[in-house]
């Protein structure tokens, strides 16, 4: 027994060594368990190694940000690439945005916007996040194609139904504040049930003001004439939000049938790292699914639909009057997405286990810019055409055999084929001005359409020797085809290039429409020891490497329209980019711990709990860096729970980032730390959270948080003064906040 302690004692010595090293992110609460309830639906996916939050785990996230992403924080190796208020992108591993595929409620939805404004889990509301599964980039082809980062799978609760001959009556309703940003909000679920049909209504609202960094960053002054801004306060970082959707679901014995149709508003939402606003955001969805249970295994399948109309333009801390143009530059994006899957699993006896399945997904979208006033300036008298007829369907097949060789082995093998379709029409630029006609004309010139064919291979050995050990060593072959603004957006002119980024840099984005698929061959393991009942120690240590061939990077552009020579030189100002493909390659490694200090009925129990996480990643073809990877990071908390009450004190590090793009001219962020202190408390059917965040009031600079480029004359490549290049996006002050939820 002795041996087996050695571990959780290196748990906490790594986690002192980054307290010196300057680098962390965050840790959960030991939270009290939601009372048991009944449900009927699918059974949890324990295939891969990965990391799992529950309702327990999820709950006192939830009352420090309406972002559903920031709830992923106490995931090892996971950080956040910062944008909206409530559209964070998830980064694994230092693989983002398209390159992860999202599921909320078993639906893989397309950010349709040219800086991807609404991700995927911008539609699925913190408070109605019930699970979360992780799975890395060597996750089995079960969990979805189309990535080569891994696989996030966000459910909301399962449908509840009442004992046989009786009526349920059930819910929550809560709301929160939050001082920086003054930000509020609501939800409220409720459900009536019989033993066979379950209704359920939820909605949520959500909005916040500018929030303020903890120290000046910039002049304070009128914000374009409209607005006056402090030197603290981050520009464009406000939005308002709401989501409601209702739901009806049907059992008996072995099925269960359940609709749900959902819609959100977003007036606006604010975006400090990139040059335009989200001015209206509207998505109508449906989502039907069914789940039978029979006699040769399981049944599982899924239909959905979503409507999206979007629109940007400059918000209020943005300047909007351009010479004629009086309204600013507006943009507007309309998308529908239909899909399905159907998934079947097979026992095979004791030992063998098969998955057979089919998704299929087909995307249309429009990205148009209407003309932004009279006159023959530059944007006028014509729609500018960012991208016309736009399609990409996708249809997968795939295959996924288990075996429990031994009660200590099990391996996982799988095949994944895909066909990837995408076209677009042709363009046009706002006149026939020569900024326009010579992009549009090469544009229109060329063969649009593309067909891929993706092969994906899984493979998995996992062996447990002992109750109190686990290990695992898995690789991987995925592919990613690019997306439709990969591919084809088409003007290098600055003006316009600007306007096409989602990596929130500053710089100009133009496409390629003979993009490769990315193909990643990964091979990660790892090794888990903790203690028999869990929950005494426990450490993980895990290492990976990542190969990607036909890498979607970038290069600079040098014709006149993309600025020449300064373009294709500079080391300080914001540049024009054009997608390309090259190789890459990523590694590290991810460390968590945990060793309980002192447990007892008096005072409770209190728990040591580490995270560390480290990222390299580089261009092989160019010897850059890549982009946005998290540099070292750390976390160290110490968790007390007694009876009803949870407490949590946390210390979050994070290293200086100065392997830095140089392709992009990324902006280096210096080290930072920051402390936060959180409590809940449950009694009965009420639950409180309090907490404070950065409770030091550190000045620091999100590393991932892009350029800011929040205010000002943004339409402008390379603005002066407020706006200018090689400004970080700054992380919050100081916020304290509470939360109160009732379930009945």
């Amino acid at each position: 027994m002795q041996y087996h302690q050695k571990p959780a004692v290196l748990a906490v010595t790594l986690a002192l060594a980054a307290l010196c090293q300057g680098a962390l992110a965050e840790d959960n609460n030991a939270l009290q368990s939601m009372p048991e309830v009944v449900v009927h639906g699918t059974r949890p996916d324990s295939l891969a190694a990965g990391s799992t939050l529950d309702a327990a785990q999820l709950a006192a996230q939830k009352a420090r940000s309406s972002d559903s992403a920031q709830l992923l924080q106490d995931i090892p190796g996971l950080s956040l690439h910062g944008a909206g208020g409530f559209s964070s992108l998830p980064v694994l591993r230092g693989l983002a945005d398209d390159r992860l595929l999202v599921k909320t409620d078993g639906i893989s939805l397309i950010a349709s916007c040219p800086n991807h404004m609404n991700s995927p889990l911008s539609y699925m509301d913190a408070s109605k996040v019930d699970s979360v599964q992780v799975y890395n980039g060597s996750a089995p082809v079960s969990a979805g194609g189309d990535n080569i980062g891994g696989v996030i799978v966000a459910k909301a609760a399962a449908p509840r139904f009442a004992e046989t001959g009786q009526t349920l009556l059930t819910g929550q309703m809560g709301a929160y504040y939050r001082s920086n940003g003054d930000a509020s909000g609501a939800n409220l679920s409720a459900t009536v049930a019989n033993d066979h049909v379950s209704i359920n209504y939820s909605g949520s609202t959500a909005r916040s003001g500018d929030y303020d960094a903890a120290a000046p960053f910039k002049k304070a002054g009128a914000s374009s004439g409209r607005a006056w801004l402090d030197g603290t306060t981050v520009g464009s970082s406000a939005y308002n939000t709401q989501n409601h959707e209702v739901s009806v679901a049907w059992r008996d014995s072995y099925q269960l049938l359940e609709a749900k149709v959902g819609v959100q508003s977003t007036p606006y939402e604010g975006f400090a790292n990139q040059r335009m606003d989200m001015t209206d955001n509207s998505s109508s969805q449906f989502n039907l699914h069914y789940n039978g249970q029979f006699g040769w295994g399981e049944l599982d399948a899924r239909l959905y639909d979503q409507y999206v109309r979007h629109s940007m333009n400059f918000g209020d801390d943005k300047q909007t009057v351009y010479g004629i143009y009086q309204n600013g530059m507006p943009m507007d994006t309309a998308s529908h997405t239909l899909g399905g899957a159907l998934l079947l699993d097979l026992p095979l006896g004791q030992r063998d286990k098969l998955k057979l399945g089919s998704e299929f997904q087909r995307y249309g979208l429009n990205d148009w810019w209407p003309s932004a006033g009279s006159g023959m300036g530059m944007m006028s008298p014509n729609t500018f055409w960012n991208i016309k007829d736009g399609t990409r369907d996708k249809l997968d097949l795939f295959a996924e055999w288990q075996a429990d060789w031994t009660p200590q082995w099990r391996s996982i093998l799988g095949l994944r084929a895909s066909q990837v379709k995408s076209n677009a029409g042709n363009v046009a630029g706002y006149n026939s001005m020569a900024s326009y006609a010579t992009d549009a004309a090469a544009f229109n010139a060329l063969n649009h359409q593309q067909t891929d064919h993706n092969i994906d291979l899984s493979a998995l050995a996992r062996y447990t020797p002992s109750v109190g050990q686990q290990y695992e060593l898995a690789y991987a072959q995925k592919t990613r085809s690019p997306n439709l603004y990969e591919r084809y957006t088409w003007s290098s002119m600055g003006m316009a290039a600007i306007m096409n980024n989602f990596a929130g840099d500053g710089n100009g984005y133009f496409g390629n429409p003979n993009l490769k698929p990315e193909v990643a061959h990964t091979l990660s393991s790892s090794a888990d020891w903790h203690a028999a009942d869990g929950s005494a120690w426990g450490l993980k240590i895990s290492p990976y490497y990542s190969y990607v061939q036909n890498y979607i990077d970038a290069q600079r552009c040098g014709t006149s329209l993309c600025g020449g020579s300064s373009n294709l030189t500079s080391t300080n100002s914001y540049v024009t980019l054009q997608y390309v493909n090259q190789n890459a390659q990523l590694y590290g490694v991810d460390v968590s711990g945990k060793l309980r200090l002192a447990n007892g009925p008096q005072y409770g129990s209190v728990d040591a709990t580490a995270q560390l996480s480290y990222t390299r990643g580089e261009n092989l073809t160019t010897g850059d860096n890549l982009y946005n990877i998290m540099p070292l990071n750390a976390k160290l908390a110490l968790v007390h729970s007694l009876g009803q009450w949870s407490n949590t004190a946390e210390l979050q590090l994070v290293r200086a980032k100065t392997d830095v793009s140089a392709v992009r001219n990324e902006i280096k962020t210096p080290g930072y730390s920051l402390f936060n202190l959180r409590s809940r408390y449950e009694w009965k059917q009420f639950s409180v959270d309090v907490g404070v965040d950065n409770v030091f009031n550190r000045y620091y600079v999100q590393p991932l948080g892009g350029a800011y480029t929040g205010q000002g004359s943004t339409m402008s490549k390379n603005p002066s003064g407020v706006g200018a290049w090689g400004t970080g996006v700054p992380g919050a002050a100081r916020s304290l906040y509470t939360a109160l939820n009732y379930r009945f």
